[in-house]
Parts: structure tokens; sequence; C-alpha cells
């Protein structure tokens, strides 16, 4: 059975660790816009050129392009057996073009799951998040500090991203709740929309999403 999903939230909801749990659980790939775009880049393709000429002259990938991606991306035979979607769609545009992407590949419509987090636990998890500049990998000052050393060596020199800044992450929850937020009723229309907390520990939160999907 073909096992399409989509994984909706919050910036912080943990839509990131969730889906790569489930990918490791239905042994399909998680398919994320940023790790899509990072790897086009590198790939050299005629694509790829497009993403890295409109990112480096500090544009906004369009729709186009990023359906153009997934399109290619669930055309590896990896991905037959379904995909877990994590960071697209963001609009009811891109969902319609994604709806269509879906239909003329003939695949199985998407699952749609809101991991549901309170505004101020998500306050508090983006402002709490850093980074290792030197392993590259994410921590939090209070759930999840890094060890005693880092894995390039030497102790972790954590950083803050500057879309975990104050401001930033007042634009993102706005930019989520103009333009995200309406996928709900979206999908709610189609009849494919579930929803499971967000808060508690990540092992629970992930039972709840496999009673969904079951």
């Amino acid at each position: 059975m073909q096992r399409n999903i989509y994984l909706l939230g919050a910036p912080g909801a943990g839509k990131g660790t969730q889906a790569q749990l489930l990918s490791e659980r239905f042994g399909i790939p998680q398919l994320s816009t940023g790790e899509m775009l990072r790897s086009a880049r590198l790939e050299g393709t005629e694509l790829g050129n497009r993403v890295a000429s409109v990112m480096d002259a500090g544009g906004l990938v369009s729709d186009e392009i990023v359906i153009d991606l997934v399109e290619q991306r669930l055309q590896r035979p990896d991905h037959q057996g379904g995909v877990i979607l994590d960071g697209f769609p963001r609009t009811i545009p891109q969902a319609k073009a994604l709806d269509a992407l879906f239909l003329r590949k003939g695949r199985s419509p998407l699952v749609v799951v809101a991991v549901d987090v309170p505004s101020d636990e998500i306050h508090r998890r983006l402002s709490g998040r850093r980074w290792c500049v030197r392993c590259k990998k994410t921590y939090h000052v209070t759930d999840n500090p890094p060890g005693e050393s880092c894995e390039s060596g030497g102790v972790c020199q954590l950083d803050v991203r500057s879309d975990d800044k104050p401001d930033a992450i007042g634009r993102r929850l706005v930019a989520y709740a103009e333009q995200t937020l309406p996928l709900i009723a979206y999908y709610q229309a189609k009849g494919v929309f579930h929803s499971v907390s967000g808060t508690g520990k990540i092992a629970d939160i992930f039972a709840s999403l496999l009673v969904v999907l079951s």
C-alpha cells in the first residue's frame, strides 16, 4: 500500500523529528523542501542550477520550481511506496498544485496530520534552540543540551540561527498563521485531515501518529 503523508504544523512543532521516525517505521523517504533545495544545488542539473541562481540572488524559490523538484523526486524508485512531506505545501496554491501532480502521477491521496502545539510552547522551543557551528547539529538549551564533547572534536560552539532570533520567530509565526493555517480547512473539506497533540514525550507523540495513520 502506498503511503503519502503530510505533517502540518508551526515552526518548532517537531514535524521533522516525527517525519524521520515515520520514515524509519514505514520504510518510505522523508521529503523535506529544505533538503531538496540543498540537494538540487549540489546535483548541478538544469533544475538545480535554476534553484541555485534564485537562492544566490537572495530570492524565494517559486512554487513552480518546488513542484518540479517534488515531481523529480517522485520518479525515484525508492519513492514509489510513498513519501512523508515535511515543510511543503505551505499555501493553498501549493496544495492545489501538489494535488494535481499526485493525480497526474496516479499516486494515492495525501493523509494530512497536524502536529498541534500551543503558541507559548512554540515560542519556548524556538527561542531555546541552538546549533553547533562546528558539527552543525541542533540542540535546545534545556530540552536537548549538547554533551561534553562535540562530534567534530573539542566542545560544541553554540549559536542562534538567524531564523530563531526573536524578530524572525515572530515573522515566521505570522506567516504560518496567514499562509499555512488555511490548509486545515482545505484538507478537512477533502476528508483527509487529522490532528495529534505535539506536546509531551517524542515517543508518545509518535504513538498517537501511528494510531491516526492506522
